[in-house]
């Protein structure tokens, strides 16, 4: 299940340390009235893989329908048993790249549940579901909790898969149609004061580092996107685990040597981009850009465009929905 990152800081405390602000118990009701159904599109896109699939053909499969994530059908057991994710296949090529002159037998040739069963050795892989009559609160929660990027929301009486949540869904649910309600008070704090992010040890990629060691942090750090920097330390693009998909796309993952900005300027699909904040800027204004955007980050620099933090959905959910109930994120 693919972790969350740098996303979850440590340092979401409660939002607003004044009095109670009616306005936040009115957003936290609204997430607590709302199951997960609701959140559901009328139409979406939903692919599911049996375990014996070729994980070269599933990568393939994603890359093709536009996913980051699919659920696990195993046809022996006769049940959803986990989701191939765009972490599996880091982890596959970090574990098993050598040289651009030396085939990756293991993504070439293993069935997803080959390579399942090496994994299943090092990590807990047990899947983790919601039911659509669930809260959208329960649904942060466990997003939250787990730190997984993606929820699976499954029928109790059929076993069906309905539809994937993520946090970009959810807040988008909460923008759109908790836009009647008045705005909580601490969304008008500046990000500098309101402690929502990553502000420490932030991990960046200098743009001559090979892809090799991107793979390297992403699997070490666990992030789930690296500004690409300059020598100055100032952003240039955003390399995100959806972007080693081009790889595949690319048909170049057996070449890992190449730089950073070589693998940026080849990118061709799905490309995020660099989308900013500033310290002195309120959440609210965070929120309407990162969900107008409709990316999963956003890079906090200073005025010279130097990285000094990261505001994820992660980060956003924990200060709209969790800590005004009480919830910190040093606790999940």
């Amino acid at each position: 299940m693919e972790a969350s990152e740098q996303e979850v800081s440590l340092e979401n405390h409660a939002v607003c340390n004044s009095a109670p602000d009616p306005a936040a118990e009115a957003y936290l009701n609204f997430m607590k009235k709302h199951q997960c159904y609701d959140a559901i599109p009328t139409s979406c896109k939903l692919v599911v893989f049996d375990t014996t699939l070729p994980v070269k053909k599933a990568f393939f499969a994603l890359v093709a329908n536009g996913l980051r994530a699919a659920p696990l059908w195993d046809s022996k057991l006769q049940k959803f048993v986990g989701m191939l994710t765009i972490t599996d296949f880091i982890n596959i090529l970090h574990c098993y790249y050598k040289s651009p002159m030396v085939q990756i037998y293991e993504l070439e040739e293993h069935k997803i549940e080959t390579w399942r069963d090496v994994f299943l050795q090092y990590h807990d892989r047990s899947l983790i579901s919601i039911t659509p009559q669930a809260s959208l609160f329960d649904a942060v929660y466990s997003l939250l909790k787990h730190k997984i990027h993606r929820l699976p929301v499954i029928d109790p009486e059929s076993g069906n898969v309905l539809h994937i949540l993520t946090h970009k869904r959810i807040l988008k649910f909460l923008y759109i149609f908790g836009a009647s309600y008045p705005k909580p008070c601490f969304l008008q704090k500046k990000v500098q004061d309101a402690g929502v992010g990553t502000f420490r040890d932030i991990a960046t990629v200098q743009q001559t580092a090979t892809v090799y060691d991107a793979l390297s942090i992403f699997v070490e750090r666990r992030v789930s996107a690296l500004p690409v920097v300059d020598e100055d330390g100032k952003v240039v693009a955003l390399y995100s685990r959806f972007d080693v998909i081009n790889l595949a796309a690319q048909k170049t993952y057996n070449n890992l040597s190449m730089t950073m900005q070589e693998a940026v300027r080849r990118r061709r699909c799905f490309v995020e981009g660099v989308i900013k904040c500033y310290p002195d800027e309120n959440l609210e204004t965070i929120i309407n850009r990162i969900v107008e955007a409709e990316v999963h980050r956003l890079v906090l620099v200073d005025r010279d465009n130097v990285v000094c933090g990261i505001i994820s959905l992660s980060d956003l959910l924990q200060a709209i929905v969790l800590s005004p109930a009480g919830i910190d994120a040093l606790v999940l």
